[in-house]
């Protein structure tokens, strides 16, 4: 069976099922999601790896697993403070659509352009833009050094647009975690000889995924606070900027 070649072939999906049979057993045992979200997760990642690839269902994965941890992290103060969104740190299929909807429409777009290079780096971008502000919503909400990004004056923590120290450097380390699983996803399924292009697209999307971050701040400080956006549709604002702008990069190295 062919397993390095994206789409809808034998080795592909048969990979791409036995991923989402653990995907579905793990976030069960370890509730990570409800199960509405375990069935919104099972339906996109039968998307992500069956028409994308099944390297990018491990990259969807890898942050699905990163993200709880980064939930869990001081849960109980979390909790206390009233920074959780559920009282176990499971996550909805709310959750599931607005962080992985997007890049399951860029698995049908290399699908259907028959161009899963292109779509990889797409995709990874996208991810990890969500990665990157799950990451500073969960660890950066404790730091009470918060300030406002329109105005760097300080703020209370966990108001949308706050940032703090902590806040970026695990923003930067959400991307830096998807932009370094993709590296393998790429030199995996691709011919390219060249490391230096899978390394520099690498950086990049580290990059677009920090720089994602901070539209979502930005977004959240000048529209959510004032009701003229939710929270996914930020979210979705700021991922579909971080593969725009991935697309600027791609253009230039591929």
């Amino acid at each position: 069976m062919d397993v390095l070649t994206g789409g809808l072939n034998q080795g592909n999906l048969a990979v791409t099922a036995a991923i989402i049979l653990g995907l579905v057993i793990v976030s069960s045992r370890a509730k990570m999601l409800d199960r509405a979200g375990v069935i919104a997760a099972a339906i996109l990642g039968l998307s992500v790896g069956g028409l994308g690839h099944w390297t990018w269902l491990l990259i969807l994965l890898g942050f699905l697993l990163s993200a709880h941890k980064a939930t869990k992290w001081r849960f109980e103060e979390k909790l206390s403070r009233g920074m959780s969104e559920s009282e176990d740190g499971h996550r909805s299929y709310g959750n599931v659509i607005a962080n992985g909807g997007l890049p399951g429409l860029v698995a049908i777009y290399a699908y259907l352009t028959n161009d899963w290079e292109t779509g990889l780096w797409m995709f990874s971008a996208a991810v990890a833009v969500a990665a990157s502000d799950t990451f500073a919503s969960e660890i950066g909400c404790l730091d009470d050094n918060v300030r406002m990004i329109t105005t760097f004056k300080k703020c209370q923590a966990g108001l949308n647009g706050g940032f703090s120290p902590s806040g970026q450097k695990a923003a930067l380390a959400g991307a830096a975690l998807i932009g370094i699983l993709s590296f393998p996803a790429w030199y995996l399924t691709t011919d390219y000889t060249d490391l230096q292009t899978g390394v520099t697209l690498s950086l990049a999307v580290i990059a677009v995924g920090w720089l994602g971050c901070q539209m979502d701040s930005l977004l959240g400080a000048l529209l959510e606070n004032r009701g003229f956006l939710t929270k996914g549709g930020v979210n979705g604002i700021s991922i579909t900027f971080g593969f725009m702008l991935m697309s600027f990069f791609i253009e230039y190295l591929l």
